[in-house]
This record gives C-alpha cells, structure tokens and sequence, in this order.
C-alpha cells in the first residue's frame, strides 16, 4: 500500500499531455544511467563502464526512481536487481535509447561531407534535363553525396524550405520573403504555344497583344508560371480567358494540340507534335530562375558544397 500511495502522489501532477512532454524532459538524462545500472546489476561496475562517479551514478538512480515515485530496483549490498516494474522500465528504455542511437546516426551520415544527404527541390519544368545534367555535373566531384529531391511547384516547396523538409530549391520566381534568400541564376525565354492548324501558326513572332482573343490554357493559381502568364497578359493590355487550369507544362501543350486553347510556357525538353512554338516579341516573355534556401539556416557540408556549386552556374543553368 505503501508503494501506490507513492506512486499516486508523484504521478498524478503529469495528467496530460504537456505535464507528459515535460516528465519525458526531466526523465531523459539518466535513462542511460539507468539501461547501464539494469544492465550490469552493479553500481560500480556500471559507474567504471560509462566513466561517471559511483556516486553520481547512485544519486541519479534514486532521484529517477522519486520521480517515477517507483522502486526500479532491489538492494543487495552492492549489487542490485530489477523489479517488476523496473524490468517494464527498462524494455521501454532500450527502445528509446535505440531509437535516439539510429536517429543520431542518420543525422551524422547525412552531415558527412563525403557521403551526406541534400534535399533539393525543383520546379516540374526542370526535370527532365536540367536537374538531371546539375546532379551529374556536381557528382563528378562529389561521387557519393546523395540526393533527396521533391518536384513541386515554387509555392509548395517554398513552404517546404520553411517546414525544413528542404535545404535548397530551385523556383521562379525567385522569392522576395524576408525569411527567406533567393539568388538569381538564369532566365528562360517564354513561347506562345499554338495548335500546328491555328491562325497564327504561320507566323514565327508575336506581340501578345495579337493572341487577346484567344483563349488560353494555364498553370492552376500558385504556380509560378501562372503569376508570370497573368502579369505579361496584363501588360500586354488584356487578362486571358481560360478553358483549363492545370499542374503540368506538358499537359498544357497536349491541350494546346488538341485544339483546346493556347499557352505560355518555357521551351520543352523534346519537341512536341501538333503544337507551333512562337517568340513572343512584346511584352518581354522571360522567367527568372533562381535557387532559394532558409534564411540563416546552418548548412551542413554536402548542402553547402551543392549551393555553392549551384551559384557559379549563374548564366548557364539551363541547357542550350
């Protein structure tokens, strides 16, 4: 009886989760202690192996066990044994410490400048060459850094950088957040894609003020492109009809060939049939692409060795 009445009087203030969270704090650092003392049944013996005073060691025991307001352990002159109780502890606490040991690890491979982790994310249109002919450009020198890479639009993996999920991006446009450092690497020139039977597919140059009445296919709100296709539409005196919003550049132009509208978009990786591409000669139909991190956010060596390689590419991002 003795025993529950203790245990009831120490417990009973962590009722909830906080009270939880903070009992877990206080209790962490001597769960090694204790797996040491379980594990060799000896004070002294477990004190030598861990290099901690015998005293120290003893005085951790007993303030974890008022804490718990449990007996872990039974004395026997020096040498002690686990209770039932302490043998429930202790299952619980290998686990744990297990956990935290792998998790400790992991995060040291990835900070290992040789063989470290980079999560980077890029924009869908930069996919099938560009970020492919980066990473095997960068790997030359870094054979064995691996990536973690995430293709998104800008906003979402923005949010990513924010969140931590991310160390580095590649987006447009380059972001203006005071939380955030963006740095300019390149532009792309932007066409009006046109199906191959349309009006204007004889033509090699626009205005797109000439292209005010048709109607266009877009990029879903959010999505870099879209900003970019609203605000040239504007300056160009007019805010496009759309038929369709969608999450694919590559999307866009099959409904361009499909006779379904028309679209601004960056030149594709492969040329497509049934749709003409036209160089639009005003307004000036260019996006920025830049490459963005969190701002003051350490960088471990990999992270800091793929951002410093990405920044002398500036004005050769993108391929010819």
């Amino acid at each position: 009886m003795e025993h529950q009445q203790r245990s009831e009087a120490h417990l009973s203030p962590f009722s909830d989760t906080e009270d939880s969270a903070h009992f877990a704090r206080l209790l962490a650092p001597r769960l090694a202690y204790f797996a040491g003392v379980a594990r060799t049944e000896h004070v002294t013996r477990a004190a030598e192996q861990m290099g901690v005073p015998q005293s120290t060691l003893s005085r951790a025991m007993v303030r974890l066990e008022q804490d718990l307001g449990v007996d872990l352990f039974a004395r026997h002159g020096r040498t002690v044994s686990l209770t039932p109780a302490g043998r429930t502890f202790l299952s619980s606490v290998e686990r744990a410490l297990a956990e935290v040991g792998r998790a400790a690890e992991e995060v040291r491979e990835d900070a290992d400048p040789a063989t470290g982790k980079v999560a980077f994310g890029f924009l869908h249109t930069m996919g099938s060459e560009t970020v492919p002919g980066l990473i095997r450009a960068f790997r030359a020198d870094h054979p064995r850094v691996r990536f973690s890479l995430v293709q998104n639009y800008g906003e979402a993996m923005l949010e990513r950088l924010r969140s931590g999920e991310l160390d580095l991006c590649l987006t447009s446009p380059v972001p203006d957040a005071p939380d955030l450092v963006g740095r300019r690497l390149d532009e792309q020139k932007l066409r009006l894609v046109v199906p191959a039977d349309h009006r204007l597919a004889a033509r090699r140059r626009i205005r797109l003020a000439e292209a005010a009445d048709e109607t266009f296919v877009t990029l879903e709100p959010g999505y870099g492109m879209r900003r970019i296709t609203d605000d040239l539409c504007q300056e160009a005196g007019f805010r496009p009809r759309i038929a369709f919003e969608g999450e694919e550049a590559e999307t866009l132009r099959g409904l361009v060939a499909a006779g379904l509208g028309v679209a601004l978009l960056p030149p594709p990786a492969v040329a497509r049939p049934g749709v003409v591409e036209l160089t639009v000669t005003a307004p000036r139909a260019v996006r920025e692409i830049g490459v963005a991190w969190l701002d003051g956010h350490p960088d471990t060596p990999p992270v800091a060795a793929f951002k410093k390689f990405l920044l002398s590419r500036r004005g050769r991002l993108l391929p010819d």
